[in-house]
C-alpha cells in the first residue's frame, strides 16, 4: 500500500507541475493587463512605470521562475485590480463554491443512485423507462439555458425561490455558509439543482448499467436461492458491488463541479470562485486567474488521489496490479 501511495503522490506532483507550466503560459498570452488597468490618457512614462511595478517588464522565463519560487512559499501573486494577495481573494470565495458543489453532489448521489438502481432492477417498467428518458434530458439541456429556465419558472412565474445571490449566511466551523439559514437555503436550491442535473443523469446511467451487470452474477442468484429478501439482496450485495465505479465517478465529478461551476455561478450571481474568474478575465487580472486555475488543479488532483486510495481499499486487486506493473 505504501508503494502504491508513493507512486500516486509522485504522479500527482508531476501533473501539478505540468499544469503550472500550461496555466502560466496560457495566461501570459491572453493579453497585456496594463492596457486595461491604466488610464487611456496615461503617458508612456506612466505605462513603463506600471509595467515595471507589476513585474511584466521581465522576460517570460524570469516571470515563471519568480512565480514558481513564490508559489512554493504560498504566494501566488498580488491582484492587479484589488491590490490583495490573489490566493487570499480566491480563498474568500472558495467556501461559497465548495458549498454549492457539495450540495449539488449530495443531490446527484442521493437521487441518482436510488433512481439508477431502481431502473436497473426494473428496466422494462414504465418507471424505469421514464427515469432513463429523464436522464437523457439531463445530458442534453445546456447548463446556462437550464438555469435561466429554472429562474423563469420558480422565481419569476411562481415566485417560490429567489433568482440569484447567496442570501443570508452564518458562521459554521469558521466559514460563512448559507445552507444553515432559511434565506440562504432558498437561495441555494436553484443553483444546486442546476449544477446537479447533469451529474445526476450520469450517476443514474452508471448505477443502472452496473446494477444490470451485477444482477446477472452467480452470487446474486445464490443469495436469492438462499431465500434472502429482495431488500437485503439489493442493500447488501448489489449496492456494495456497484459502488466501486460509482465512487470513482463521484470523486471526479466533485472536482469538475468545483472547476466548472462558472456557468451556474454566473447565471445565478452566486459569489463563488467561478464568478470571480469571469470578472478577472474581463479585467486581465493575471494573478487571480492563475491562482484560481492552480487551486482548481490542486483540488482536482487531491480528489483524484483520494479516490484512488478509496478505490484500492474497496478493491485490493487495483493496488496489486499497479505494483506488478
Amino acid at each position: 500500500m505504501i508503494v502504491y501511495l508513493v507512486r500516486r503522490v509522485g504522479q500527482s506532483l508531476l501533473a501539478v507541475m505540468a499544469m503550472a507550466i500550461l496555466v502560466f503560459l496560457g495566461v501570459y498570452f491572453i493579453g497585456n493587463p496594463v492596457d486595461v488597468l491604466i488610464n487611456p490618457e496615461a503617458t508612456q512614462a506612466d505605462i513603463i512605470a506600471t509595467t515595471e511595478r507589476l513585474g511584466l517588464d521581465k522576460p517570460l522565463y524570469q516571470q515563471f521562475g519568480i512565480f514558481i519560487w513564490n508559489a512554493l512559499h504560498g504566494d501566488l501573486g498580488t491582484s492587479f485590480v484589488y491590490g490583495r494577495p490573489a490566493l487570499e481573494i480566491i480563498l474568500d470565495r472558495l467556501p461559497a463554491t465548495m458549498e454549492l458543489a457539495l450540495v449539488a453532489l449530495f443531490l446527484s448521489v442521493g437521487i441518482g443512485i436510488p433512481l439508477g438502481v431502481w431502473a436497473g432492477l426494473r428496466p422494462n417498467s414504465i418507471a424505469g423507462r421514464t427515469i432513463m428518458g429523464g436522464s437523457i434530458l439531463g445530458f442534453s439541456l445546456p447548463n446556462f439555458w437550464q438555469g435561466m429556465l429554472l429562474i423563469l419558472v420558480f422565481a419569476v412565474l411562481l415566485g417560490w425561490l429567489p433568482a440569484g445571490g447567496r442570501g443570508e449566511t452564518t458562521e459554521f466551523l469558521g466559514l460563512q455558509v448559507s445552507f444553515l439559514t432559511w434565506d440562504g437555503l432558498t437561495h441555494l436550491i436553484l443553483p444546486a439543482i442546476n449544477l446537479a442535473l447533469f451529474k445526476m443523469s450520469l450517476i443514474i446511467r452508471l448505477a443502472r448499467a452496473n446494477t444490470r451487470e451485477v444482477c446477472l452474477q452467480d452470487y446474486i442468484k445464490f443469495a436469492r436461492a438462499k431465500g434472502l429478501s429482495g431488500r437485503r439482496v439489493v442493500l447488501v450485495h448489489v449496492l456494495k458491488n456497484i459502488m466501486i465505479p460509482v465512487v470513482t465517478i463521484i470523486g471526479l465529478e466533485l472536482g469538475s463541479m468545483v472547476a466548472f461551476a462558472i456557468v451556474t455561478e454566473t447565471v445565478f450571481a452566486w459569489p463563488g470562485m467561478g464568478k470571480l474568474l469571469i470578472d478577472s478575465i474581463n479585467l486581465l487580472d493575471r494573478p487571480v486567474i492563475v491562482a484560481y486555475l492552480m487551486l482548481t488543479v490542486l483540488i482536482i488532483v487531491a480528489i483524484n488521489l483520494l479516490v484512488d486510495v478509496i478505490y484500492s481499499l474497496l478493491d485490493p486487486r487495483i493496488r496489486l496490479s499497479e505494483m506488478k506493473a
